[in-house]
């Protein structure tokens, strides 16, 4: 019986504690103003450097277009570096179309701006979250 309450004790110290730590996040909001059309819709990923251009960012979003702007918050984000990667998923597929000579046939867009001829680097596109909410502009 003393190692249930314990174990009970252990259960409920732990879920307020990450409660807790996660009312301490950052909010990260981000602008695009830029988008080509209203078709489809904005993609987004928060990565750290494990998860950068590997899939599925630690958070993940979409929005639909209006006007050629859409606005995305990434809410309880803990300080570090991070860096955001953005899609104009056109047709709606979830997915980077690409040309057949490999180029991208939807617009794309990374946290810094950087504009490169290859892939996104994430040391291009890393940037602090430190104890102020952001708010970034990515541009595509």
């Amino acid at each position: 019986m003393k190692n249930f309450i314990l174990s009970i004790a252990l259960v409920l110290a732990t879920a307020i504690g990450f409660s807790q730590e996660e009312d301490n996040g950052i909010t990260i909001t981000v602008t695009i103003d830029n988008v080509t059309n209203d078709n489809g819709k904005v993609l987004m990923s928060l990565h750290t450097s494990e998860t950068f251009m590997k899939g599925k960012g630690i958070q993940d979003a979409e929005s639909a277009i209006k006007d050629g702007k859409i606005t995305i918050t990434f809410e309880n984000v803990l300080p570090g570096d991070y860096a955001i990667l953005a899609l104009h998923d056109e047709n709606s597929n979830g997915r980077m179309d690409f040309q057949d000579n490999g180029m991208p046939k939807e617009s794309f867009g990374m946290s810094n701006n950087v504009m490169l001829m290859g892939p996104p680097q994430y040391d291009d596109a890393k940037f602090k979250v430190e104890d102020k909410d952001l708010e970034l502009n990515i541009r595509f």
